[in-house]
């Protein structure tokens, strides 16, 4: 406890304690920010808490957290990128319980289906056959059993006149790269690294627009908004460039001037001359109705009426749902898309060889914003930056950012499963939140046969490295059905205060490093003895 005959200037100046453990259990790689849960031993029957770290997502505010994430999506990139091998994924066979609940299933529809027939009332089944499909997902199988129940909008898929076209390759089945024998007799299995910008919207200098009035904030809004449907455009034109399953690892990060742009670490290489043609030819339409027009504004907002919907409040006519807009939009064959984005002219292309310093810059470049929000490129120091970022939220604000956005009342449409108190500018989507500029996709992207693992299965490595170096190898496999998880309660007595709970876990950080180190030394005088033993003998 401070002294409180010590003058109040040294006792400022002194560090609190709580602070000062916060910053240990930073060190030693302790969530800061534990989120309690209770968890149930289904082979036991016994409760317990424990405290999961935040870090459930890459843009953890915790920074051991996030930390941790970066590593492992690094060790994701450097392990899949120069892969030598064809991955091999080969779902697992049904088990017996998997093929009886699919049989169980099939009674229901059946049951179903015959009620339905009957003009009978058939919720009673559908209800259960809700429980069973939640069942079959948990007992390990993926997807849903009836696949896609609604039918898919489909337009023309003919090219624009406006973009060029692009050379065809027949299709093979690999995900690997071409390689190069050089004259030594190596074999060299080079990759690519891409960067791809979106187009300019005005002229600008050290990050903000030399003009803010004239440049065009609706255009970055919606570039930003649909973003990664132009970057699933650039695969999908990729491959068929190509002419095999190129995998990618990729991340969306802000540029100075608060666009969204695209690194892409690519297995396997092509001409340059190639990769900017597709960025070039790429483009994606947005077929969503008109937003020239702003119907409703200010006090004069549609009403809600129960069992009915949005009504106009001055003559009380039911606004056209989601679903009747799209209807009509696809019935006027002279309609234009709301909106066409394409990249920007500037195309970076470099050649990446495996085990090189230029592969690990790049993973390390990959991986560098990945800690941080979209928001958090903003300059404090900068306040004409500040001010582009407002203005940019404000476009935002009124951009419809999905079709379930609150923003399509504003002009007369129904969002998609409307709901009482939606109003315009009130969206509550990521999009419109300062921290992600307009982008609400993934950071990042990665393809499924990338590394032939899932990112869980990466994070299984780590544990099952730190069980080895502690001589825990005969720990049985985590059964993932075994636990049952829920939320605690708030102000639940059984929860000890957060600084008790960092303490412990900091002590059982520190007993973990010093049996690692123990184990070091061990291994370390091994080698040692080996050393000075093969001395002798020689």
């Amino acid at each position: 406890m401070t002294h409180r005959s010590l003058p109040r200037a040294v006792r400022q100046a002194m560090p609190l304690a709580r602070e000062v453990a916060e910053e240990v259990a930073k060190q030693y790689g302790v969530c800061i920010r534990p989120v309690p849960l209770k968890r149930l031993d289904t082979h036991t029957g016994a409760w317990e808490i424990v405290d999961v770290p935040c870090g459930a997502t890459l843009e953890a505010k915790c920074p051991p957290c996030a930390k941790r994430n970066r590593q492992l999506r690094m060790a994701q990139c450097r392990e899949g990128w120069h892969l030598d091998h064809e991955p091999a994924i080969t779902p697992d066979e049904p088990s017996d319980e998997q093929r009886w609940l699919i049989e169980f299933r099939a009674d229901l529809q059946a049951h179903r289906d015959q009620a339905a027939c009957l003009g009978e009332d058939a919720s009673d089944w559908d209800a259960a056959i809700e429980g069973v499909d939640a069942e079959i997902n948990e007992a390990g199988m993926r997807g849903n059993v009836l696949g896609r129940t609604v039918p898919k909008r489909n337009r023309s898929t003919r090219r624009r006149q406006d973009a060029p076209d692009l050379p065809k390759r027949k299709m093979t089945a690999t995900t690997l790269g071409r390689t190069f024998t050089g004259s030594d007799g190596k074999v060299y299995r080079p990759s690519l690294f891409v960067t791809l910008t979106l187009p300019s919207y005005g002229k600008i200098r050290d990050g903000v627009p030399l003009d803010p009035d004239t440049y065009d904030y609706a255009r970055a809004a919606r570039d930003a908004l649909h973003f990664s449907k132009l970057v699933d455009r650039f695969v999908q034109n990729l491959r068929r460039v190509a002419g095999y399953d190129v995998q990618y690892f990729a991340t969306v990060e802000p540029q100075k001037r608060l666009a969204p742009h695209l690194h892409m670490a690519i297995r396997g290489t092509l001409p340059r001359a190639e990769i900017k043609q597709i960025a070039a030819a790429t483009y994606h339409q947005v077929w969503w109705p008109a937003v020239d027009r702003v119907v409703f504004d200010g006090d004069h907002l549609p009403v809600w009426e129960e069992g009915v919907g949005y009504l106009d409040p001055a003559t009380g006519e039911v606004l056209p749902t989601w679903d009747e807009a799209l209807d009509q939009l696809d019935a006027d064959e002279a309609a234009d898309p709301l909106h066409v984005m394409r990249f920007g002219a500037q195309v970076d292309v470099q050649g990446v060889l495996a085990g090189t310093p230029d592969a690990d810059q790049c993973i390390r470049y990959l991986s560098k914003y990945l800690t941080k929000t979209l928001g958090d490129s903003l300059d404090p120091d900068n306040p004409a930056q500040r001010e582009h970022a407002g203005r940019l939220a404000e476009a935002l604000r009124w951009e419809p950012c999905s079709p379930t956005c609150a923003n399509w009342l504003r002009y007369a449409i129904q969002p998609k499963g409307a709901k009482p108190g939606m109003a315009p500018g009130r969206c509550r989507g990521k999009a419109h939140k300062p921290d992600h500029l307009g982008y609400a996709g993934r950071r990042v992207l990665v393809s499924r046969k990338w590394s032939n693992k899932t990112l869980a299965e990466h994070k299984q490595d780590r544990h099952t490295w730190v069980l080895e170096a502690l001589g825990q190898t005969d720990q049985p496999p985590p059964d993932p059905h075994r636990y049952v998880w829920k939320p605690v309660p708030a102000g639940d007595a059984n929860i000890a205060p957060l600084a008790v709970r960092l303490l412990r876990t900091v002590a059982e950080r520190q007993r973990w490093r010093a049996h690692l180190a123990q184990l070091q030394a061990q291994a370390d005088g091994q080698d040692l003895s080996a050393t000075e033993h093969t001395g002798r003998a020689a």
